[in-house]
């Protein structure tokens, strides 16, 4: 089993952590945080994806212009200080950031000037041993660096439009006039390039920090990429476009219980016919990039591997959609040949039918279970609660699509459900401990691994939540308090792991 032993974890995305420029990033309170995991006796931080966020986007880490670069948003200003890429007296701010929320706008016009100044330091001194990790940087990432590098600068150089709307000779990646254009943006293409370094420098040292202390990172890999981003401009074959590479169909879901017209992503869909033709060859370094970042990996969508829901474009909702076969066993046993301890959790919540299922068994991919879908009207049977439980399987209290535990009991949960917490648990559950309740019962769970979000462990309500599916905006902005997460925190968290086999000293 791909988890070893019962283990336990915290749910907290890295910008969600405190810190002085407005959003969380990699410097010193990640590394308070780890610390406190450490005091708690957790194994594993899960985090979000890693991927530049987009204002225009709505902010989503599932929503990037690259399935490969790291967020500069994450990069830390004060590790930056350390290195002699800034001076102290260009920390400091006139602007006043929140320090529960993240304004998205204001830090991204903040931390992009001082990244800025930092480059300028950079070229200005050129520092011998920083140069030649910077260059040997750009060759170990040789495989998406320079044209993720390229979109960015010709996406800025041609005011934001689409990819599809540049310059024919661009848009069509004719050679020598990329070329070119990239001699022309030297500075700026070789800028993008400094900034996936810094992120990159600074991931792997906190990542190996992490690792020395026994904390192991579960990342997150979505699913599908944004049309309007640097893998559909530099593989145009291997989605589903037209002549002019706009797409011909786009994801989504189809309707259910909660939406009478279905979810419409409107990102490209997949061809997987010239994918297996090309030995799926972008997601196999696509995996192995991801693999390289995260000690356990969760694949988000997972259902799609199996079959995903295909809308032909320019439909308004998805309910003209149909089910599309995915080769995915096909894919998964090349994913387990290049990868034979298979890493990988399956994100399988949501309407999953059998043949997905089969394809988790056959590659014994642990799923997930979420303790706020236990208490309906079928919690005998559901296999959310915790009696139906395996042990290949991760218990989450709620995700960071779901309402907390809190949330839940004051918004969501009817009359009916709160008497059915009740006497499952035997417990006097009211709205001050329906989260040490729902703690207590991933803790215990059979489920090898338990991972509660941070938002359940302090007990916070419906204004904290971190993402309200099919809303766009107000979403990702949450952040911990400076001093919310306590020692006190911390003690709690290693009882209860103590008391059920779950601590990690």
């Amino acid at each position: 089993m791909i988890i070893p032993k019962r283990s336990a974890g915290v749910l907290l995305h890295i910008s969600s952590l405190p810190s002085r420029f407005g959003i969380g990033d990699l410097g010193p309170e990640a590394y308070a945080f780890a610390n406190l995991l450490i005091e708690a006796g957790q194994s594993y931080w899960q985090i979000l994806p890693l991927n530049p966020t987009e204002i225009g986007y709505g902010n989503s880490p599932y929503s990037s212009h690259s399935a490969f670069a790291g967020n500069p948003l994450l990069i830390s200003p004060e590790l930056l200080a350390q290195e002699g890429l800034l001076q102290e007296k260009e920390l400091h701010s006139e602007e006043e950031f929140d320090s529960t929320r993240v304004d998205f706008a204001k830090v991204s016009a903040f931390k992009v000037a001082l990244l800025h100044k930092a480059y300028g330091n950079f070229m200005q001194d050129l520092p011998d041993a920083l140069w030649k990790n910077f260059t040997a940087f750009q060759k170990a990432q040789k495989a998406w660096l320079q044209d993720y590098a390229r979109f960015a600068a010709f996406k800025k150089h041609f005011k934001h439009k689409s990819w599809v709307e540049w310059p024919e000779e661009i848009k069509s990646r004719k050679q020598e006039a990329i070329s070119k254009l990239e001699e022309q943006l030297r500075e700026d293409v070789e800028f993008e390039m400094f900034l996936q370094f810094l992120f990159y420098r600074q991931w792997e040292k906190l990542k190996q920090y992490c690792n020395s202390k026994g904390i192991t990172f579960l990342g997150d890999m979505p699913f599908y990429v944004s049309h309007d981003s640097a893998d559909v401009w530099t593989h145009p074959a291997i989605f589903k476009l037209d002549k002019e590479g706009k797409p011909t169909a786009v994801s989504g879901v189809p309707p259910d219980y909660f939406s009478e017209t279905g979810q419409l992503w409107g990102t490209p869909v997949f061809d997987w016919n010239q994918l297996k033709k090309q030995h799926f060859d972008w997601w196999m370094m696509r995996i192995a990039h991801n693999l390289q970042l995260f000690g356990l990996l969760r694949l988000d969508h997972f259902r799609a591997f199996s079959a995903y829901w295909e809308v032909p474009a320019g439909e308004e909702t998805a309910v003209k959609g149909k089910w599309v076969k995915t080769p995915g066993a096909a894919f998964l046993t090349l994913v387990q040949q290049k990868f034979p301890e298979m890493p990988i959790i399956a994100e399988d919540l949501g309407e999953i039918d059998q043949p997905v299922r089969d394809l988790m068994h056959q590659f014994e991919l642990p799923g997930m279970l979420v303790l706020l879908f236990a208490f309906g009207d079928d919690l005998p049977q559901s296999i959310y609660a915790p009696h139906n439980h395996n042990k290949d399987r991760i218990v989450y209290t709620g995700t960071h699509d779901n309402n907390t535990a809190l949330g839940w009991y004051e918004q969501d949960a009817s009359a009916a459900d709160k008497a059915r917490l009740r006497k499952y648990s035997n417990h006097s559950v009211t709205k001050d401990n329906v989260h040490e309740v729902m703690l207590w019962l991933a803790y215990m769970s059979v489920a090898q691994l338990a991972v509660v979000p941070m938002q359940d462990i302090l007990g916070l309500g419906a204004a904290h939540i971190m993402n309200k599916p099919s809303t766009g905006n107000g979403n990702w902005e949450w952040r911990l308090a400076p001093g919310q997460f306590t020692r006190q925190h911390a003690r709690q968290l290693k009882e209860l792991a103590e008391r059920y086999g779950r601590y990690s000293e």
